[in-house]
């Protein structure tokens, strides 16, 4: 049995899909900070079948909800404070998503821009659809 130990202050994020720790790793920027980080991959789930967790040690305001919710927005967030949960956090797909996406369009002003801000808006919740904000080109996930 795997025992990672217990964190002080951080999160924890759970029921992230397996294989999908170390993309959330790097789109968080958790390597550009100075903390603990456990990531427990392919970790067995009744739910699932199988998941990946990470577990943060670090205050809870260095963790983007939006980028977290758009990449995945049915991963669990859990608060740690003095070793015990003492938040569940709900994620959402974000409304606007700041340079996380690049347009693809070559025609689009963000690719002769190059200093503008790359942009997408939701515009279909129920589909999980978004377009760029200049050029409404929609963004196609990597299956």
């Amino acid at each position: 049995m795997l025992n990672v130990g217990a964190i002080s202050e951080g999160f924890v994020l759970d029921h992230i899909k397996a294989g999908m720790s170390l993309q959330i790793y790097h789109d968080l920027k958790l390597d550009e900070l100075d903390c603990t980080v456990a990531i427990i991959k392919n970790a067995r789930s009744n739910k699932m079948g199988k998941k990946d967790i990470l577990k943060v040690e670090c205050p809870i305001d260095m963790l983007d909800l939006d980028i977290l919710g758009f990449i995945d927005h049915n991963i669990t967030v859990n608060v740690i404070r003095e070793e015990k949960i003492v938040e569940k956090k709900q994620l959402h797909l974000p409304k606007e998503v700041h340079h996380i996406i690049k347009c693809k369009n070559p025609r689009c002003i963000t690719s002769i821009e190059q200093e503008l801000e790359h942009v997408f808006v939701l515009t279909d919740p129920d589909r999980e659809i978004y377009r760029c904000k200049y050029c409404e080109e929609k963004y196609e996930p990597k299956k």
